[in-house]
């Protein structure tokens, strides 16, 4: 990144709540920023900025074919990216969520073109509760990519964001260590049977 593009990088805490909503109007006015998960730190946006959204993909170096997942704070939020959903998804909605299943359906038209190179959308409600507050806060939905540089690995702790994204984004909420440490499960459920295309903490039988 060129030196006119570094910017301070503001340190918040998760536990409190002046932090949480100031992460949060930062979101709301545009802003990059970093906040914990219940799997791995994440960096991201409102997920409804499209120039947010590439700048995303621009600080992480990251490939514009490669889509950036949606954190929705609660179930409702489901609807303002995607359409009603099938009786399977509910399931998996129902067993996994909150929590680390990332699900991956049909795109609702209108959305940032910048989200995915296709029609669908990988979604999925953190069990975290500020990373929650955050995302309701703005409006219940945020683009959110796991808080590294492409290629580098994802980071478990704000001090490891920083040292990769600092200088780059406008905020990191810290909250201490991941808990898990390790990125989500995704499953594919845009096709005629689901499929698993990335293992995580939460083990799906496709059978």
């Amino acid at each position: 990144m060129q030196s006119s593009e570094q910017q301070y990088t503001q340190r918040l805490y998760a536990d409190r709540l002046a932090d949480v909503a100031q992460t949060a109007v930062y979101v709301c006015s545009g802003k990059l920023v970093v906040i914990p998960t219940d799997t791995v730190y994440g960096v991201g946006c409102h997920a409804l900025d499209d120039a947010a959204i590439r700048r995303l993909f621009q600080i992480k170096q990251r490939p514009l074919y490669k889509a950036i997942p949606v954190l929705l704070a609660d179930a409702p939020d489901l609807e303002k990216v995607t359409f009603p959903v099938s009786p399977a998804v509910q399931r998996y909605m129902a067993q996994y969520w909150p929590g680390a299943l990332t699900i991956v359906l049909p795109k609702r038209p209108g959305l940032p073109a910048a989200l995915s190179p296709d029609d669908t959308i990988a979604v999925r409600i953190p069990d975290h509760e500020a990373a929650r507050a955050v995302i309701r806060a703005a409006g219940g939905v945020m683009a959110v990519t796991s808080a590294n540089l492409s290629g580098q690995p994802p980071a478990e702790t704000a001090e490891q964001a920083m040292a990769q994204l600092g200088g780059l984004v406008t905020a990191v909420l810290d909250d201490g260590p991941a808990p898990m440490g390790l990125a989500s499960t995704v499953i594919d459920c845009t096709r005629t049977k689901p499929v698993v295309l990335r293992q995580g903490p939460v083990v799906i039988d496709e059978n």
